[in-house]
């Protein structure tokens, strides 16, 4: 992961004064050693020099030595004093065989003493090493030694003990106050890093904030930044800039000309060339154009020789003069571009710099493109729903005239019937004939009929898909809505042998939104699984409330399902698998869950059953 200048500079600070402080401490930690070492050699020596002079007196007072060295009180009283100097364990007197003849504790006289590490090894030894005798492994006794002579032949040796463990406690003691004080630089070499990096960065913070101001279309954007180094030179180049572009911009009557907000205008891409011909600046749109790593390149050093942006950008600096519109058809199958530079005016030559504007001229097209498109489709909303007006009336017509031919053929049938039919037999006439005719027109009648109503439903249903009703937003307590939907299609259930399951949610709980277009969309999914469910099954409508505000309702069967290839367009209009169905229902749900800002979607396994999920916004509880 890159860190962010700012965090280098953090990180760099804190990173040198650790070292530092690590290296200084680590110094200080082996001198301490060191020191630590030297004194308590030199007490072992000085222990050692008062106990030989000691014994050098009762060896010639006494006929026995070794007797008298161990009744001498005296002796017994240095051996016993010395366990209580610093880092000091035992003292010993040993004979020429190494059993000790006197020893501080006295339980061990007259027992051998085995080799023990020398002192002096240890600190004739290297830093890290004396360190290392101190702080690894287990604890061990380091010994000072005298030999003891007597009329010139060896009598014997005097040891004194110093334990590493006591060297370890005393030298941890003393260097607590240095990790404390290095714990205290190190912190406050962070924060001042921190302050300086804040201090160091601030004109990089007020560049990308007037370059963000420039871009969404501020006029008049200028930088308050000190003069005096390279950033107040770019600071000035930045103000310079500002004021050209808003007096181009501006035209008399306060006509806005030249590029407008990035906002607004989100295929422009620009990029800023410095008064020697370096860019300063390149948003995404332009550095795609350009090689990578541009910042601070000539021109030259950016472009080959004869490529457009090279040339235009040459022509403007050698002329002071704009350049553009040409096209720029990039390699790789990228958009086309349409690429204008300005000569920013100022300095000691009279150009401070140019800007280069890149618009993306397929981008643009494609805009034209869809706005045509969506024109078209406005009409031809406008063309199909003046259509179905048109077609509703002759339907009204044909529906009148058919109640009046089924009217006539029921008045005119008995006329041609005599009224005797014994006679009417004797006359050779027959009422049956007529009689059949008579149902098989008002067959053909009742088929018109039907496929005249079938054909105003579908008109009537385009009419409301193109034309929604507006909707009255209002909390709606969908434990009435489920009863509402519950009563509504517990007969169509029945006629399937299907069983409705329908939980009731929370009295309180609500949705916002429109009662009658909610239960028209609840209605269409219900009753589409119960249509597809012609053996029978389990209906399951269930509400629960969901995190962020929101409401879920799913309408779940056991039906055919749907296949996965359908599963995509069974919201597109007039998309049906139904033998008789119009292929707006589902639509219409899509619609009015649209309106309703809410979501929908649908999870199908073929022979297994289909659930839809609608949630909604919830609205506030009500009592």
């Amino acid at each position: 992961m890159r860190l962010s200048i700012r965090s280098t500079q953090i990180v760099a600070v804190s990173a040198l004064v650790g070292v530092v402080v690590v290296v200084l401490s680590a110094m200080h930690v082996t001198r301490l050693a060191q020191t630590w070492l030297t004194e308590s050699e030199a007490r072992g020596e000085l222990l050692a020099n008062a106990i030989f002079h000691r014994v050098r007196q009762v060896v010639i007072e006494s006929p026995d030595p070794y007797f008298g060295i161990q009744a001498d009180p005296g002796l017994q009283a240095l051996l016993q004093a010395s366990i209580y100097g610093a880092s000091v364990t035992d003292a010993v007197i040993l004979d020429i065989e190494n059993v000790i003849v006197a020893h501080s504790d006295a339980a061990r006289v007259g027992q051998r003493l085995g080799p023990r590490p020398i002192l002096r090894t240890l600190i004739d030894a290297g830093a890290w090493s004396q360190l290392r005798g101190i702080y690894s492994g287990s604890p061990a006794t380091l010994d000072v030694q005298m030999p003891m002579e007597l009329d010139g032949e060896a009598f014997g040796s005097i040891r004194v003990g110093i334990s590493t463990r006591l060297l370890r406690q005393e030298l941890s003691a003393a260097l607590r106050p240095v990790l404390v004080t290095a714990a205290i630089a190190l912190g406050a070499a962070i924060l001042i890093a921190a302050l300086l990096a804040r201090l160091v960065l601030r004109p990089i913070h007020v560049l990308r904030s007037g370059l963000t101001r420039l871009g969404q279309g501020e006029f008049g954007v200028l930088l308050d930044l000190p003069p005096g180094d390279e950033f107040g030179e770019l600071g000035a180049y930045f103000n310079d800039v500002s004021r050209q572009l808003s007096t181009e911009r501006v035209q008399p009557g306060g006509q806005i000309n030249g590029p407008q907000p990035r906002t607004e205008r989100p295929e422009d891409a620009v990029a800023l060339f410095g008064q020697e011909g370096d860019l300063l600046f390149a948003d995404s749109g332009v550095a795609a154009l350009l090689p990578a790593e541009s910042l601070g390149r000539t021109v030259p050093d950016l472009l080959p020789e004869g490529h457009l942006i090279r040339t235009m950008l040459e022509t403007t600096f050698a002329s002071r003069t704009s350049q553009g519109p040409e096209r720029l058809s990039p390699a790789g199958g990228a958009d086309d571009r349409l690429l204008l530079t300005h000569a920013i005016a100022g300095g000691e030559d009279g150009l401070r710099g140019v800007l280069l504007i890149s618009r993306n001229a397929s981008y643009l097209t494609r805009i034209q493109t869809t706005l045509a498109y969506s024109r078209k489709l406005v009409a031809l909303g406008r063309l199909t729903a003046g259509i179905a007006h048109e077609v509703k009336n002759p339907l009204n017509a044909m529906m009148i005239h058919l109640e009046l031919l089924r009217s006539k053929i029921g008045a005119a049938v008995p006329e041609t019937r005599h009224p005797d039919p014994v006679a009417a037999g004797s006359l050779g006439l027959s009422s049956a004939p007529t009689r059949a005719a008579e149902a098989v027109a008002l067959q053909h009648v009742g088929v018109i009929e039907s496929e005249i109503r079938r054909l105003d439903e579908v008109i009537q249903d385009f009419l409301k898909f193109t034309r929604p009703e507006e909707l009255q937003l209002a909390p709606v307590l969908l434990c009435a809505l489920m009863d509402d939907i519950g009563s509504l299609i517990q007969a169509e259930a029945e006629r399937h042998g299907i069983t409705v399951e329908a939980p009731r949610p929370d009295p309180r709980l609500a949705v916002s939104g429109d009662a009658a277009t909610l239960r028209q969309a609840l209605m269409n999914l219900t009753i589409n699984a119960c249509q597809a469910m012609v053996g029978g099954g389990t209906l399951r409508v269930t509400v629960a409330a969901q995190d962020r505000g929101q409401v879920e309702i799913k309408v779940a069967d056991t039906g055919v399902g749907i296949p996965p290839e359908d599963l995509k367009r069974i919201f597109d209009l007039y998309f049906t698998t139904k033998d008789h169905g119009t292929g707006i229902g589902l639509s219409m749900v899509y619609r009015i869950v649209q309106m309703h800002d809410g979501e929908i979607d649908v999870e199908s396994t073929p022979g297994r059953g289909t659930t839809f999920r609608i949630v909604l916004p919830r609205a506030h509880e009500t009592a």
